[in-house]
C-alpha cells in the first residue's frame, strides 16, 4: 500500500521548508507529497516545488478542511497521511504508519503524537506542545477522534465518509469532527504513541487562549452537544473532566477568599489544586527541571479554569440556540503587551551587560 502525504499551507514558508526537508529524510518515501496552497501570499508554493512536491493552488482562501479535501482528491496512494505544514516527521514515522496498516486490515485510521522535544523554546510553546504529547502518550489506544497534525486514513474510507466538513472555514476542530463521523459510522481509529512528529509552532499567550477557547473548546462543546456523544478520550476523558472540575472548584474558592480579603486562607485551595495534575508536573520536571515545572503550574491551572468556563458557555449558547460566537479581537492587544514586555526585558538585559563590573 503506497502513501500519499497531503499538507495544506497558508503563508508558512519557513516551517514548510523544514517540514518538506524532514520528509526527504524519511526512511520510507511516500509515493507523492501534495502541498495544497490555500491562497498564500508568500513563497510557500515555490518552496514546495523546489522540494519536489506536487502543488495544488486554490483560487481563493478555502480553509484547511477544504484544502485537505482537495489534496486528497489528487492523491493516488491507498493510504493518505495528513500532516500540518509546521510539523516535521521523524525518519521512522511513515514506516511505522505503513507497518500498522499493512499488519491490520481492520484498521481504518490512525493518529500519532507530538514528540517530547518541541522546537520553540518559550514557556507557553513548551507547555502547549508537551501537554499535547503527555495527553497522547497517556490515552487509550482505541481512539475516538482524528488528528491532522499526523493522521493517516485509508483513501477509500476517507472518500466514503465524505472527507472533512468544509463548513469549518478556519483552522478549528475539522479533524475532531471527522473522527466523530468515522466512529459513528463504525470505523476504527487507533492512537499509536510510537508514531511521532515534531511541532515547530511558536505559541504566544494570545494565540494560545484564542485557539484553545474560540477554535477548540467552544466548537468542540457544540459538536459534543449536537452529536450527543462525549468520548472518554484525550482532553475530554473522564479523568480530565474530574481534574478540570476539581481545579475549577478550588480556584473558585481561592478567588472568593481573595476577594473577601482572606489572602492567607486562599493559599490552601490553590495548593490543593496542584496535586490534581502531579503526574503531568512530574513529567515536565523530568524534561525541563522543577523550576520550569513551577512556571507551568499557573498555565495549567488556567487551562482547566478556562476549559470549564468555555464548556459552560458552550452549553448555555447551545440551549439559547445561538449559532455563532464572534471571535474577540484581543490578539493584537495581547501581542502588543507581549512585545512591550519582551522589549523591556531585552533593554534591561542590555543595560546590565553594559554596567561596569564591581572592583575586585
Amino acid at each position: 500500500m503506497e502513501i500519499s502525504v497531503v499538507i495544506p499551507v497558508f503563508n508558512d514558508a519557513l516551517s514548510l521548508a523544514r517540514c518538506l526537508q524532514a520528509l526527504k529524510h524519511s526512511l520510507l518515501q511516500p509515493r507523492e507529497c501534495i502541498v495544497v496552497d490555500d491562497g498564500s501570499t508568500d513563497n510557500s508554493p515555490a518552496i514546495a516545488r523546489q522540494a519536489g512536491a506536487s502543488v495544488v493552488r486554490a483560487h481563493r482562501r478555502m480553509g484547511p478542511a477544504a484544502a485537505r479535501n482537495r489534496g486528497a482528491a489528487f492523491a493516488k496512494g491507498g493510504l493518505i497521511v495528513f500532516i500540518d505544514s509546521d510539523v516535521c516527521v521523524h525518519p521512522d514515522t511513515l514506516g511505522r504508519i505503513h507497518a500498522r496498516f499493512a499488519g491490520d486490515t481492520t484498521l481504518d485510521a490512525l493518529i500519532g503524537s507530538y514528540d517530547d522535544e518541541p522546537d520553540s523554546p518559550g514557556l507557553v510553546s513548551q507547555y502547549k506542545n508537551l501537554l499535547h504529547h503527555f495527553m497522547h502518550q497517556h490515552s487509550r489506544k482505541d481512539a475516538s477522534t482524528f488528528w491532522t497534525g499526523c493522521g493517516a486514513i485509508r483513501r477509500e474510507v476517507f472518500l466514503r465518509i465524505g472527507g472533512f466538513d468544509e463548513s469549518y472555514v478556519r483552522p478549528c476542530i475539522e479533524d475532531i469532527a471527522l473522527g466523530h463521523r468515522l466512529r459513528r459510522a463504525g470505523y476504527r481509529i487507533e492512537l499509536d504513541t510510537a508514531v511521532q512528529v515534531k511541532h515547530l509552532k511558536h505559541w504566544s499567550v494570545a494565540s494560545w487562549l484564542h485557539t484553545d477557547i474560540w477554535r477548540r473548546a467552544l466548537p468542540w462543546t457544540r459538536l459534543i452537544l449536537r452529536s450527543s456523544t462525549l468520548p472518554d478520550h484525550l482532553n475530554v476523558a473522564v479523568s480530565e473532566r474530574i481534574a478540570g472540575i476539581s481545579v475549577f472548584s478550588l480556584v473558585g474558592i481561592a478567588t472568593a477568599l481573595l476577594v473577601s480579603g482572606h489572602w492567607a486562607l486562599a493559599l490552601a485551595p490553590l495548593a490543593a489544586a496542584v496535586p490534581v495534575s502531579v503526574n503531568f508536573y512530574r513529567f515536565i520536571a523530568n524534561k525541563r527541571g522543577w523550576a520550569f515545572a513551577a512556571g507551568v503550574v499557573p498555565l495549567h491551572l488556567a487551562y482547566y479554569v478556562y476549559s470549564c468556563l468555555a464548556f459552560a458557555t458552550g452549553v448555555l449558547l447551545h440551549f439559547l440556540k445561538w449559532r455563532w460566537v464572534p471571535e474577540p479581537a484581543f490578539q493584537p492587544a495581547f501581542r502588543a503587551l507581549e512585545h512591550h514586555v519582551a522589549t523591556a526585558a531585552s533593554g534591561h538585559a542590555r543595560s546590565r551587560s553594559k554596567s561596569p563590573s564591581p572592583a575586585g
